[in-house]
């Protein structure tokens, strides 16, 4: 799914075809893989036409946002709330305190305090699929609502520390542009390179809404130029 967004989430694309599997590392046309597409189809996490193009869906989006947070307000509005997830597991549970961890990691959760953790994603219904039922679920409190008092981007800072994830910004547009630089490499290899260094940072950006972060922020401004590399080099 996170080829198809890539790719342009609004637009159908091939994803067999040689060139994006080369640059996506993409797996093998094989039984397994076929079987893996047919069932992100059952699923409606993406769509395919008659001409045989596969387009992302709403809910793909949805479910992409949960490893790659980023994408979710690059699509959709937030709704001016935040969610705040308590789960205090005794150290002698440190195993099931830490697969809960693992699960969430890529929900975009910052923690603000001791077994407090903060997101403006609205992982509620998520949370509660994943836990109902578990041992996880005597664990955990989750409130929402929004600020009333306080200096927003102090908080941001303590929570997310935008100041490092913007000079991992910094540093990812410096490996580009060394990576454009390559005159004797071909466009396909410099788009492969160009895309796992994306890659490497999107998974660790708890992608914050432009209401928090204005509309400046680099990481948008990262977006923008991977579109217009992608537009070039493909």
């Amino acid at each position: 799914m996170l080829t198809l967004y890539l790719l342009g989430y609004d637009k159908s694309h091939n994803i067999f075809a040689p060139q994006v599997k080369k640059i996506f590392s993409l797996p093998a046309d094989s039984p397994r893989s076929r079987g893996t597409i047919r069932q992100m189809l059952t699923d409606r996490v993406i769509e395919k036409d008659e001409t045989g193009v596969y387009t992302i869906t709403e809910a793909g989006l949805k479910e992409l946002s949960l490893s790659f947070p980023y994408v979710r307000f690059s699509v959709f509005e937030w709704d001016g709330k935040f969610r705040i997830v308590s789960y205090e597991i005794p150290e002698k549970k440190r195993a099931l305190r830490d697969s809960l961890r693992r699960e969430v990691a890529g929900w975009g959760l910052g923690p603000w305090h001791r077994s407090f953790w903060l997101t403006p994603h609205p992982i509620i219904a998520e949370l509660d699929r994943l836990t109902r039922g578990t041992a996880w679920a005597e664990y955990i409190q989750v409130f929402e609502g929004s600020p009333v008092l306080g200096e927003q981007k102090l908080l941001l800072e303590k929570v997310w520390e935008l100041s490092k994830l913007e000079e991992r910004y910094k540093k990812l547009f410096k490996d580009w542009h060394s990576i454009l630089s390559e005159e004797a490499r071909e466009k396909d290899d410099k788009m492969k390179a160009i895309v796992e260094k994306y890659i490497e940072i999107l998974k660790d950006d708890p992608g914050l809404p432009k209401q928090l972060l204005g509309q400046h922020w680099i990481g948008f401004e990262a977006y923008d130029i991977f579109v217009e590399m992608r537009n070039i080099l493909l």
